[in-house]
């Protein structure tokens, strides 16, 4: 079992800059991949960014591509997603997720945080 909490969001102007974080608990967090994903108020939950447990592997998004960057300290369970130049779209309550044999924009992740509102202000 891995829990999973995420922190760090909030509200923004657009153009801004926020990190949010993923702190794991229970069993080792290295051996999990991990993503993360968004849901916008009336729209599906949509894929943002993921990571392979080891860290080499790395999938983003069409629509952050080159203003998200994941990462991960596996020393500190602890993953981040740096959001730059942030728009009025990227508003949305965004999720950490885990799991321990899948990764990737379609996997099913077994392991999902509570979430953490992120609002841009345009």
């Amino acid at each position: 079992q891995v829990q999973l909490v995420e922190s760090g969001g909030g509200l923004v102007q657009a153009g801004g800059s926020l990190r949010l974080s993923c702190a794991a608990s229970g069993r080792s967090f290295s051996s999990y991949a991990m993503a993360w994903f968004r849901q916008a108020p009336g729209k599906e939950r949509e894929f943002v960014a993921a990571m392979r447990w080891s860290g080499g592997s790395t999938a983003y998004a069409d629509s952050v591509k080159g203003r998200f960057t994941i990462s991960r300290d596996n020393a500190q369970n602890t993953g981040y997603l740096q959001m730059n130049s942030l728009k009025s779209e990227d508003t949305a309550v965004y999720y950490c997720a885990a799991d321990r044999t899948n990764w990737g924009p379609r996997a099913n992740y077994d392991y999902w945080g509570q979430g953490t509102q992120v609002t841009v202000s345009s």
